[in-house]
């Protein structure tokens, strides 16, 4: 079975991924790969991953997630979760997940908000005017 690919866009040095399809284990792993990928490959600073359309996840999803979470954060990116449903948000805490280092947005507005926020601070401190 072909899984369908998730994009991933770049807007500035920052991916954005809104999952807008049901993630069964195989297009898990396929978007973990990929977006590691085009991190490397692209320097982001940032990762954006847009969960509205997700309503349920299993354990291995939720591992998933938290893992390219760990991941992208091990290379240098911020990530930003937007629009986890309140079963998504249950079941990563039943599941005792801990994405540590990881911000939240109600949606995918407020995310890019939030990574914004993120950027010019980062900024301001590199810069030593912070």
């Amino acid at each position: 079975m072909n899984s369908l690919r998730i994009p991933i866009l770049k807007i500035g040095d920052v991916l954005i991924a809104s999952i807008q399809i049901a993630l069964h284990d195989a297009s898990a792993v396929q978007f973990k790969d990929d977006l590691l990928q085009k991190i490397h490959d692209t320097k982001a600073r940032g990762v954006i991953i847009d969960l509205t359309a997700i309503d349920v996840v299993d354990s291995f999803i939720g591992r998933m997630i938290a893992d390219i979470a760990a991941m992208s954060g091990l290379m240098g990116a911020r990530v930003v979760l937007t629009g986890l449903q309140p079963a998504v948000a249950i079941t990563l805490v039943e599941l005792g997940l801990e994405l540590t280092g990881v911000l939240t947005a109600l949606n995918l507005e407020k995310g890019l908000a939030v990574m914004q926020r993120q950027t010019d601070q980062a900024e301001e401190s590199s810069d030593g005017t912070g």
